[in-house]
């Protein structure tokens, strides 16, 4: 299983890249979501994308339009991470196509829980 991890904080996404590497997945990186767009036109579509919203260039909300946009990519899953809490954002989010969303600070339970919860088995 691929995973791309979109966030501007290189500390963040070594940190979603340790634990994600620990549940079985190979982890790849991008430092805004233009970069994870171009990450997926040039390595093709990873098994999940966990991506913030907020980011410079491209922020994840705009991501998650462009991927759920082109049909290449509708099987790709599609996790928010991020310290955005207002429901009007999340439901914005959902409706835009995204598939989980997990709040900052999170845990490891919790993204596991949302990555069980779209179908990556009991062992993710």
């Amino acid at each position: 299983m691929r995973a791309l991890v979109i966030d501007d904080s290189r500390a963040m996404r070594a940190l979603l890249g340790r634990l994600l590497g620990e549940i079985g997945f190979a982890v790849e990186e991008a430092g805004n979501g233009r970069e994870g767009l171009e990450h997926l036109q040039s390595h093709g579509a990873p098994d999940v994308v966990l991506v913030d919203w907020n980011m410079p260039e491209m922020s994840g909300f705009e991501f998650v339009q462009a991927v759920r946009a082109n049909r290449d990519y509708d099987a790709v899953r599609l996790i928010m991470v991020t310290t955005e809490t207002e429901m009007t954002r999340v439901v914005k989010a959902l409706g835009a196509g995204l598939d989980a969303y997990v709040m900052k600070p999170f845990t490891k339970e919790a993204v596991v829980e949302q990555l069980e919860r779209i179908g990556f088995g009991a062992n993710a």
